[in-house]
């Protein structure tokens, strides 16, 4: 286990990532938020939303002292929205209750939104340099592999097995290096698909090289049907070219974006758009269905463009806003919104 990180560390050192945004300043805040972007999310893809991020909120204050709208601004785009709500929602929480600094302790850090418990040991070993493991999805495929672990790494029993032999090879000296590189190696060498054992540091003694069972590892999650929902988005105009915004609930899909207000493929449009907005109005145009793949489900958007007249009895909310193109696209909106906007014919 010894000659595991130890091999893993002068790897790194001579070839892993040193100049990722978030190394290059590796205060507890920057780790903290570049491992929250990175739950589920590839390093490229990262970068350029991490660095936008920390341009708008270069501290915690200013980010628990932010309007959510502006934070989801700023996170629109790279998905899994909650976890910009939880990265607002802990800011706060820091401000108030720890003095506006990201807590050294493990314990203290699990009760913040938004970390688990892999999270937490990556920010305690990378900006704090104390002794905890991390098992993300890159040291996951790494661990079954050199091991060769049979099952799904998401069942229990298997995932408490990864956890051991985590906990076993992270090194009490060095832990900053060794995280950084078994992440590394994951995401560079040890991939999905085509992975380069030739190059791989420990690979003599890896189970699944030298079984030649490499695509056996990790298994795969058992496969089931994903459902498919389809819905109708409301492109509703007024006679100032303004575009009607609804911020969907806090929970659930999209919770706390601007989206286009949103009824059923089945339902009769202008009598549905009559009786929920207080609107009369009359279709212009049937755009080209949307498919958008989601975690859980599937969806497929048709986008209806309508021209309305506002009724005398409808009530202004928080949470219905006219405005420009423009003025919308500086929302915190989901992806098929933004790109129906920027589509959009001015």
């Amino acid at each position: 286990m010894d000659n595991f990180s130890k091999s893993l560390v002068h790897w790194h050192k001579n070839h892993g990532r040193h100049d990722l945004p978030w190394q290059c300043e590796p205060t507890p805040y920057h780790v903290w938020v570049s491992e929250i972007m990175l739950q589920q999310t590839q390093v490229g893809t990262v970068i350029p939303y991490y660095t936008r991020f920390i341009e708008r909120f270069p501290n915690i204050q200013l980010l628990g002292n932010a309007d959510i709208d502006e934070v989801l601004s700023c996170w629109a785009g790279l998905g899994y929205y909650a976890r910009g709500r939880n990265l607002h929602r802990a800011a706060k929480i820091i401000c108030d209750d720890f003095d506006g600094t990201l807590p050294s302790d493990k314990e203290k850090l699990l009760t913040l939104p938004g970390i688990g418990r892999s999270t937490a040991g990556a920010i305690m070993a990378l900006a704090f340099k104390q002794h905890h493991a991390i098992l993300d999805g890159n040291v996951k495929r790494v661990l079954c592999r050199f091991y060769a672990v049979n099952g799904w790494p998401g069942e229990p029993a298997v995932e408490k097995q990864l956890w051991q032999l985590a906990e076993n090879l992270t090194p009490e000296r060095n832990v900053a290096w060794y995280t950084q590189a078994i992440m590394d190696l994951g995401a560079t060498i040890c991939t999905r698909s085509k992975p380069q054992c030739d190059i791989c540091p420990v690979s003599q003694e890896c189970i699944a090289r030298k079984q030649e069972s490499q695509h056996k590892y990790p298994a795969s999650k058992p496969k089931k049907i994903i459902p498919l929902r389809k819905t109708v988005f409301l492109l509703l105009e007024n006679k100032k070219g303004e575009i009607l915004f609804e911020k969907r609930p806090a929970t659930g899909i999209w919770g706390g974006l601007w989206c286009f207000p949103e009824c059923s493929a089945d339902d009769d449009i202008e009598k549905w758009l009559l009786a929920k907005t207080g609107f009369s109005g009359s279709i212009i145009q049937k755009l080209s269905i949307i498919k958008h793949t989601l975690t859980h489900f599937r969806m497929e958007i048709l986008p209806i463009h309508l021209k309305v007249k506002q009724c005398n009895n409808v009530k202004e909310t928080s949470d219905q806003q006219w405005c420009l193109i423009d003025d919308a696209l500086k929302f915190g909106t989901p992806t098929p919104v933004r790109n129906l906007l920027q589509a959009f014919p001015n």
